[in-house]
């Protein structure tokens, strides 16, 4: 077994694990921290698979992000009814249906383990680069790609982000002037 597929092996655990954990724990902080390892896990395999791009994104808007929010989203919302600190962050919920809720996680595992077990993929270690780091970058593809076949479409994103900032900005300062 080669280094990059232990290290595989090792990220998708890490992934799968922090996954599980989110589901099984009923504190909301700790499946936050869990969620922040689980995207660690992901933005790791997409660099083994060479995805440098997706590893970036993945990093910067999910963990830096998204998860930043959800967690601040959590320390806000404090509870003062309730005395004891440990259990301010817990969901509470009821097992309605839980037989229909298992049949159905049941048959899309079932669905998905078929899936993966009949599909052709090429074998981890035919298309892994002999050396650590390539010279081709899927960064370097993107780009290209966005500067001459995608332009049209790379233009039309930023004209629309441009008028969205505008309009924000603008629906800001009139419901500024009539408060």
């Amino acid at each position: 077994m080669t280094l990059a597929e232990i290290a595989f092996f090792g990220f998708s655990a890490l992934a799968i694990g922090a996954s599980l954990a989110i589901l099984l724990t009923r504190n909301v902080m700790y499946a936050a921290l869990c969620l922040f390892v689980g995207l660690l896990g992901v933005a790791a395999l997409y660099v083994l698979a060479g995805a440098d791009f997706l590893a970036i994104t993945q990093i910067l808007i999910y963990v830096g992000g998204v998860l930043v929010l959800l967690i601040f989203g959590i320390m806000l919302t404090h509870r003062a009814e309730r005395a004891d600190n440990q259990k301010v962050n817990f969901v509470l919920t009821k097992h309605l249906n839980r037989f229909w809720g298992v049949m159905i996680a049941v048959g899309i595992f079932g669905v998905l383990f078929w899936v993966i077990f009949h599909a052709q993929f090429l074998i981890i270690g035919s298309y892994l680069p002999t050396e650590p780091y390539p010279n081709r970058s899927s960064l370097r593809g993107i780009g290209m790609h966005l500067m001459t076949t995608h332009v049209w479409a790379f233009e039309v994103a930023g004209i629309l982000l441009l008028v969205a900032l505008v309009g924000a900005a603008y629906l800001a300062v009139q419901k500024e002037k009539h408060n």
